[in-house]
């Protein structure tokens, strides 16, 4: 009787610590059935995530540009293997190496978690990687101290990238049916992507109703697509474009020919990016392709290797300075009145919460490391690898970058912003991001070259400092970039939660962006954050006919960057700007030539 005893008081002490051990099994390795199977998390800062979750089957063979398939459900476990999609390989954009980079099989998601378990489901946060929709991937970015600190699921996608992501062409849109016809295949991968997230989330404590979608440079031109096209009706909740734009194309410049099919070419005409047009790529393909008929057409195209393809693509870029046109007005996914007319159409409005912004700097990381406006300098001796970098002619640069970086605010923020209130969207705020408190250094005066730069902000979203060699001058560890941080952590999760961007600790309230006022919140330090007006419009910026800073080349050649980027170009403005003083050049040919002068120089355009 006494030996039972002690064996039953065993047991029950045995089970005791079975039951006291159980959350210690599931915390050590948390898996989550999902329709695509059974992922297992990884922990990191105090978060789960779970990596390289497929949301659709493999864009390969027969389904390369076709509409993303979705997965049947299974309960397999899933490999957590995952790769970035077919790119040029960048350091910048994620995925490093040589040649072509990636993979076709490359539709797969990551979710991050906070540790702490919640009664209540959580707000989702989805993320939208940049990269011009040429490069980028979900990996380069890392949201556990957003969720973890913040109380966000946070998902984090890839999506098919450049000719293999939108591509148009007459053996493949009208040789298939449906929504295959489109030509729009990235941005359908996002759509995809949302529908997973609805039929998923819960499963990760998020919650389905209450979905952000947010991204950066092409991430936020995405976002603007999905408040744009019909397709993404109830699947996200709130929206944040960070430096996005609104440029999308016809089908012929696409194409790079005309109605009657001659090529397309000249500045003047239709397709001002024709260098790198899709006829341009096929013409490249094999000789004499247009000869052969459509089948024949899409099963090369079909069959060749996405390596082999996107390498032609890259070669035809070097030899020219223009891209592939990309998002193109299909009348399927993206409307063909183009998206900035279809964010002021009340039959695709979403009339949910919005934060559209741009950075003061944004196009000094283009222009700083140009050798046209910079130079490497040795200090020392050209036998002493020392250098420094240092702008040739700091009032040229300033111009360039305050002309570029305010038409980007004009055309990505103010414009889209001004187009929703039309669509009946009343809950609308937009920002500047101004924080430049970097370390000056020997080596470059880096608050006046790269100061608030394109895509800077990003990482006091992530708080991984990242900007190469020089982070620890790019982002010193200061109050301020602390304050920063808590500014965008804080400002994007009450967003999420309350589709209001409350900034804890400050002084002062960000106001709601409306026609009238056009209030923006500038995003600096504690002791700078403010609210301000600016209504200046294109002709505003774009008044310094009279500077002596710029050459009449100069100023010509601004004016054209600036009235093709981040919207739709604008030809005319170009052509009557300055009573038409522009029309005298060549502007194509000028650009080519600088671009060969500087090579020839310096044997490349950046100084690095």
């Amino acid at each position: 009787m006494i030996l039972s005893k002690y064996i039953y008081s065993y047991n029950r002490l045995f089970y005791l610590c079975i039951l006291l051990l159980i959350p210690f099994f599931i915390h050590a390795n948390v898996s989550v059935l999902t329709t695509s199977g059974l992922s297992n998390a990884i922990k990191s800062d105090r978060a789960y995530v779970w990596k390289n979750i497929p949301y659709a089957k493999p864009p390969v063979g027969d389904l390369r540009w076709k509409a993303p398939q979705e997965i049947p459900s299974t309960n397999k476990v899933l490999s957590g293997k995952g790769s970035g999609c077919i790119q040029e390989p960048s350091r910048y954009a994620g995925l490093e190496g040589e040649g072509v980079v990636g993979s076709e099989d490359c539709l797969y998601l990551d979710i991050y978690k906070p540790e702490k378990n919640s009664k209540d489901k959580l707000p989702v946060m989805f993320w939208i990687h940049g990269g011009g929709n040429t490069t980028g991937t979900k990996d380069y970015y890392n949201f556990s101290k957003l969720s973890s600190s913040k109380g966000i699921v946070v998902v984090v996608i890839n999506y098919r990238l450049g000719p293999l992501g939108w591509f148009r062409h007459p053996a493949i849109q009208s040789l298939q049916d449906g929504i295959d016809k489109s030509s729009n295949f990235g941005t359908l991968d996002i759509i995809m992507a949302l529908k997973w997230v609805q039929k998923n989330i819960h499963n990760f404590d998020g919650d389905k109703n209450n979905v952000t979608i947010f991204g950066e440079s092409a991430g936020g031109h995405n976002v603007m697509t999905m408040l744009a096209t019909p397709l993404s009706n109830g699947l996200f909740h709130k929206a944040i474009s960070q430096s996005g734009y609104t440029t999308s194309y016809t089908a012929e410049q696409s194409l790079g020919v005309s109605s009657n099919n001659s090529v397309i070419n000249d500045f003047g005409s239709l397709n001002v990016f024709s260098n790198a047009s899709v006829s341009k790529i096929t013409d490249s393909v094999i000789k004499n392709f247009n000869e052969l008929d459509l089948q024949s057409q899409r099963r090369f195209l079909k069959n060749l290797k996405a390596e082999d393809f996107l390498s032609i693509y890259l070669e035809l870029e070097k030899e020219t300075f223009d891209y592939i046109p990309l998002v193109n007005r299909d009348g399927i996914v993206i409307p063909n009145e183009g998206i900035l007319s279809a964010l002021g159409n009340k039959k695709y409005a979403k009339n949910v919460p919005v934060i559209f912004g741009s950075n003061k700097d944004e196009l000094s990381l283009w222009l700083g490391v140009n050798n046209y406006f910079s130079e490497r300098t040795y200090p020392l001796t050209r036998l002493i690898p020392i250098s420094k970098i240092e702008l040739k002619n700091p009032d040229l640069y300033k111009l360039w970058l305050s002309v570029r970086s305010e038409a980007w605010k004009l055309r990505g923020v103010d414009e889209p912003l001004l187009q929703l209130e039309k669509a009946g969207y009343k809950n609308t705020y937009a920002y500047r991001f101004d924080w430049d408190d970097q370390k000056k250094s020997f080596f470059a005066d880096f608050p006046n070259m790269i100061g608030a730069a394109h895509g800077l902000e990003i990482a006091f979203l992530t708080t991984e400092y990242k900007f190469g060699p020089v982070s620890s001058y790019v982002y010193p560890k200061t109050d301020e970039r602390d304050q920063m941080e808590e500014t965008f952590l804080s400002a994007w999760s009450n967003f999420a939660k309350k589709g209001e961007p409350i900034i804890e600790n400050a002084k002062v309230q960000w106001e709601k962006y409306t026609s009238s006022e056009q209030a923006f919140m500038v995003l600096d330090n504690l002791n700078q954050l403010r609210s301000i007006s600016d209504k200046k419009n294109i002709d505003d910026i774009l008044n310094f006919a009279k500077t002596n800073v710029a050459t009449d080349l100069e100023k010509c050649l601004l004016v054209r960057e600036t009235v093709i980027n981040i919207g739709d170009p604008n030809l005319s403005l170009l052509n009557n700007w300055n009573n038409g003083s522009c029309n005298r050049f060549d502007l194509e040919f000028e650009l080519k030539k600088i671009e060969d002068d500087l090579i020839s120089k310096y044997g490349q355009v950046s100084v690095f």
